[in-house]
């Protein structure tokens, strides 16, 4: 939810980035770290319930909610961190140290209107480990099954302040604290990162519209059926078909309405293959 499209994207990157291994895993087949924490259930029938929470149906197997949510007992859980941009009701644990400047003022994501963290220095994103660090050990607490990090591809909006490795370079302290807490950890979107963030040792996706974009093939070649895809319903009805057809009996599809509304609300959409 999110990563509403709009913004600039990049080309998938074709080089591959030097395997980084994490504390407390050994490296695994064709350089991807080998995971600490269960296996992820792919294939499961997916509900993205970012924009409130309700009861899901009854054979959905996957609930993705707000990490200020509570877990959906009896299903595999997914906590939603927004981990490199400042959201709306989140100034109050960010420093003004920790956000990205240009001419004094926070750089802005034009599509949500929130601050970029700074990621460029090794100290600051420390920092910010340490913010959305607590946050992964409350989801642990909480009961959640894993930890989803939105924004990878803040770099993208950053003016050319930021890189991709930046945000790696943070991404893998993050993944290294959900596995330390029994957490899988999900890379959002970034299809020109996958080959990079799943040798971090991220142990699956979330992406948004990747087939209207066209985009699925390079989250399911780096993570196979450990992905959430996930369609809106003001794009075409047989961007739904057309992923079932193709993905429907290996990956987690779900098409939804743009605002992720609760079940019973004017607009909720919720259509599985």
């Amino acid at each position: 939810m999110r990563r509403r499209r709009g913004a600039a994207r990049a080309p998938l990157v074709a080089g591959a980035a030097a395997v980084l291994l994490l504390a407390g895993c050994v490296a695994g087949a064709e350089g991807v770290a080998e995971s600490p924490v269960g296996e992820f259930p792919g294939g499961e029938r997916p509900d993205y319930q970012l924009g409130g929470p309700y009861p899901p149906a009854e054979d959905v197997g996957i609930v993705v909610r707000d990490h200020r949510e509570a877990p959906e007992q009896g299903r595999y859980n997914v906590c939603y961190l927004n981990a490199f941009q400042v959201d709306d009701d989140g100034e109050g644990h960010w420093a003004d140290a920790l956000l990205l400047l240009a001419d004094g003022a926070p750089v802005i994501d034009p599509d949500w209107n929130e601050p970029l963290l700074d990621t460029s220095d090794a100290g600051t994103r420390e920092k910010i480990a340490d913010v959305v660090g607590a946050w992964i050990d409350g989801c642990a607490e909480a009961g959640f099954d894993a930890v989803e990090f939105d924004n990878l591809d803040s770099y993208l909006r950053s003016g050319g302040a930021l890189t991709a490795e930046d945000n790696l370079a943070l991404a893998g302290d993050l993944v290294a604290r959900a596995h330390g807490r029994g957490l899988a950890a999900g890379q959002k979107n970034s299809a020109e990162l996958t080959k990079r963030a799943r040798s971090l040792g991220f142990d699956f996706a979330v992406t948004e519209e990747c087939q209207h974009y066209d985009e699925c093939g390079a989250f399911t070649d780096a993570y196979g059926a450990s992905v959430i895809e996930i369609e809106y319903a003001d794009q075409p009805q047989a961007n739904l078909a057309e992923a079932c057809s193709e993905r429907g009996d290996t990956i987690s599809i779900v098409r939804r309405d743009r605002e992720l509304l609760p079940a019973g609300a004017e607009g909720h959409v919720a259509q599985w293959c």
